[in-house]
């Protein structure tokens, strides 16, 4: 367990509070799982987003009825820290039963709040059911590898000694559905498709399809077990390009989707079948 996590409202009974209430924001220090990932703050080897989905966002005009909207958060990759999730979840239920008089206030008042949390500047989007709506649904991009006919033996404690990568230089992008880590506090799965691009020595699939599996009993953050998997492609690859991001599958309203680069890119927000 994160030391900070034993504090939060994560895997804990909690009151729902209905009334505008900020401070349910609970903010874990990434200093430590980067350490443990040898890296520094100061020297991070990515760029990045967290991008965070709500589907669950509530408040009422200043008349008393009540608005209902979908919110898209983007939380810096090198932001001090991220928010855990339960609290994140009590805090958006606090602007439940609080007037804004405009989408524009409840804008403003969720970046505000959730900069000072993150450490960084939070951007935030409220989009109408409409608009949510219009979006649709994406394909996910590349090769999907679930198909290869591998045999897995670990599922705890995925290792870097587990990938293999050929001679040359390839291009490509791949993607696996299998990916599933465990909430490292509440036990609880979390289900994701994990997306690679990359510009470098051939990655082996099936050797990177069993790494991925190894994933299904490891407990870990959503954004540490990208960090994780960034790093060691990285170092097996060599490569001149590297991206990977995952979509994970939603818990209470709210889903989480890291995304961590070799360089600066425009992230977009693509939702999958399962989200």
């Amino acid at each position: 367990m994160h030391p900070a996590a034993e504090h939060s409202p994560l895997g804990k009974a909690s009151e729902y509070i209905a009334v505008y209430t900020p401070g349910l924001l609970f903010p874990i220090p990434r200093a430590g799982k980067w350490a443990e990932l040898g890296v520094q703050g100061d020297a991070l080897p990515w760029q990045g987003v967290d991008v965070w989905n709500c589907y669950e966002l509530s408040w009422l005009l200043p008349s008393g009825k009540p608005v209902v909207a979908v919110a898209e958060f983007r939380i810096p990759a090198g932001s001090p820290n991220i928010i855990e999730s339960k609290s994140f979840k009590l805090y958006l239920n606090s602007l439940n039963q609080s007037p804004f008089a405009s989408v524009a206030d409840v804008q403003a008042c969720l970046e505000r709040d959730l900069s000072a949390a993150a450490g960084a500047p939070v951007q935030v989007s409220v989009k109408t059911l409409a608009q949510a709506q219009a979006e649709g649904i994406a394909a996910v991009p590349g090769q999907c590898i679930d198909a290869l006919d591998i045999q897995v033996n670990a599922y705890e404690h995925p290792s870097a000694t587990q990938l293999r990568a050929g001679e040359g230089e390839v291009s490509e992008a791949l993607h696996s559905h299998l990916l599933k880590s465990n909430c490292p506090v509440t036990g609880q799965p979390d289900w994701g498709t994990v997306v690679v691009e990359y510009q470098g020595k051939p990655l082996d699939h099936a050797s990177f399809l069993a790494y991925v599996v190894s994933f299904r009993q490891h407990s870990d953050f959503h954004e540490q077990c990208v960090e994780r998997i960034f790093l060691d492609l990285q170092a097996l690859l060599q490569p001149q390009r590297l991206s990977v991001y995952a979509r994970y599958v939603r818990r209470g309203g709210l889903d989480i989707n890291p995304c961590r680069s070799t360089h600066a890119q425009a992230w977009g927000n693509a939702r999958l079948a399962r989200q």
